[in-house]
């Protein structure tokens, strides 16, 4: 919110009435948000009704239950950090956290994002214990695939060292979800990108973690009549404001829905 000015300098000859003023004030507000960008398209512009998608969170579900502190970690390449996003704020973990602090209010949560642009899953799991084990999340969003298409990444190597860091998360008892790519022009021109989300479902069925697919949701998107040119940035590849805005909702109303089924389910 911007600060309001007091005194005078309205530029009129008397005192103007107080809802002038007042009107005078929103519009002004308004224009600042305006120029200054405060208002992004995403936030305009309503994202696509898409039925949650509950995700097993035995781990989430016991620190819910049990009052303990939500610190849930976005782990992965640009699309985690957040390239084509106009300001950090914009970017999927920040909007998770502000959906999921809006759905689950009293509750205390962090989102934490560990997304380095340009890494492949190598990369990756040299930073694991580091970056994402050290932190103890209760929840780790693994966003991974889009740069193993990109390089050329053998895919039996992708697997095996997908298969590793699955491992070594899960033995820590934190709930992990797969993140799989988004539909951009890049990643379709590259002929090997079908092999890659086949690994990924494969992996979720391997390891008994849940998959919440981009590329199913933007499929859905686009069903709803919402292309999928309107979620990415002009470099073909990232999402922009609206793309990362509506993938949050996505993701926030499956965990929203997963955690209250798992609550109705537990009182039974």
């Amino acid at each position: 919110m911007f600060p309001q000015r007091t005194g005078p300098g309205l530029g009129v000859s008397s005192p103007p009435r107080q809802h002038d003023v007042m009107r005078w004030f929103v519009l002004l507000a308004a224009a600042l948000l305006g120029l200054a960008g405060g208002s992004p398209a995403a936030a305009e512009t309503p994202c696509p009704a898409i039925q949650a998608q509950p995700l097993a969170l035995p781990a989430t579900r016991a620190a819910l239950r049990e009052g303990r502190p939500l610190v849930i970690l976005a782990f992965g390449s640009s699309s985690t950090e957040g390239a084509g996003a106009s300001t950090p704020d914009r970017t999927y973990p920040a909007r998770l956290e502000a959906r999921l602090h809006a759905a689950m209010p009293g509750v205390p949560l962090t989102v934490l994002n560990r997304g380095r642009s340009g890494e492949d899953v190598t990369e990756m799991l040299a930073r694991l214990d580091r970056e994402v084990i050290a932190s103890s999340p209760t929840l780790v969003i693994w966003q991974a695939g889009a740069n193993a298409v990109l390089k050329g990444m053998p895919p039996e190597t992708f697997h095996a060292l997908m298969a590793e860091g699955l491992a070594r998360l899960r033995a820590t008892g934190t709930d992990v979800v797969l993140m799989d790519s988004q539909r951009a022009p890049r990643i379709l021109a590259s002929p090997n990108h079908p092999m890659f989300d086949a690994l990924m479902i494969g992996l979720a069925a391997e390891r008994q973690v849940p998959l919440f697919s981009r590329a199913a949701l933007m499929r859905r998107w686009e069903a709803v009549g919402a292309p999928a040119s309107a979620f990415l940035s002009e470099d073909g590849l990232h999402h922009n404001d609206r793309g990362y805005e509506c993938l949050a909702h996505a993701l926030a109303e499956s965990v929203v829905a997963s955690l209250h089924l798992s609550a109705r389910m537990a009182r039974r």
